[in-house]
């Protein structure tokens, strides 16, 4: 697939014309990251913003004593730190691999360079960061007014949606990444998965596969109409 093939699919970048494509093409700089390797920390100048070719990398902030809440997880063309180069700000969050990835760079000179020329190119932008907001705006609700039962059920009803709404899931994090970005720790995340396994909501099955068994109560969960039977 070509470079501008590849950009026109990008959900930033959707019903841009193919000349747009190939102008964002041509100042696209490939990059490639290591598992575990960062890719910008919070408070690092946004030259630019970053566009997943392949692989995945998490988005996270560090508290005062090292704890580490990640925000969202950026999958195969989705967009990283676009926010802080539209603003013109530094990155507010690290950024790092979480397995090998490849990433197109577009340099935030060369980009409004761009913008001036074709104005669209904003309006997609905004669109995609106010989907962004969104998803932060759940998130900061799941954190602050759910208990962790209700955050997990969330996503494993996300994790399902994203996964062609199968019941056989397939969690995409380790157990200590996804206590993460549930904002609890890893011990509380099995003790609420063996809850929820026998009282009948899901299976654990080997390795990283879950099945949904009653996705109405897990829903009831998600939203707060239900709570597991006894306390964690």
């Amino acid at each position: 697939m070509a470079l501008k093939d590849e950009i026109a699919v990008v959900p930033l970048f959707r019903g841009l014309r193919p000349e747009q494509c190939q102008a964002l093409a041509d100042i696209a700089i490939g990059k490639t990251y290591a598992k575990g390797q960062n890719i910008f920390v919070e408070g690092a100048d946004a030259a630019g913003f970053y566009i997943l070719a392949a692989g995945r990398v998490k988005v996270y902030k560090l508290s005062t004593d090292g704890k580490e809440q990640i925000l969202h997880v950026i999958e195969p063309y989705d967009a990283c730190g676009e926010a802080a180069v539209f603003a013109g700000h530094r990155f507010p969050a690290h950024a790092d691999a979480i397995e090998d990835s490849q990433a197109l760079f577009i340099p935030r000179h060369a980009f409004a360079a761009l913008v001036e020329r074709h104005p669209s190119l904003a309006l997609n932008m905004l669109a995609d960061l106010s989907r962004r907001l969104h998803r932060f705006t759940n998130l900061v609700e799941s954190l602050s007014l759910k208990e962790v039962p209700g955050r997990l059920a969330a996503h494993l009803l996300y994790l399902s949606e994203r996964q062609d709404d199968t019941d056989d899931l397939l969690l995409d994090l380790s157990k200590v990444q996804l206590a993460s970005l549930l904002g609890t720790i890893p011990e509380t995340l099995s003790r609420v998965l063996a809850k929820m396994a026998r009282e009948g909501l899901i299976e654990v099955q080997e390795g990283r596969h879950i099945r949904l068994l009653d996705r109405e109560s897990l829903e009831e969960l998600a939203t707060g109409e239900r709570r597991l039977g006894a306390s964690l």
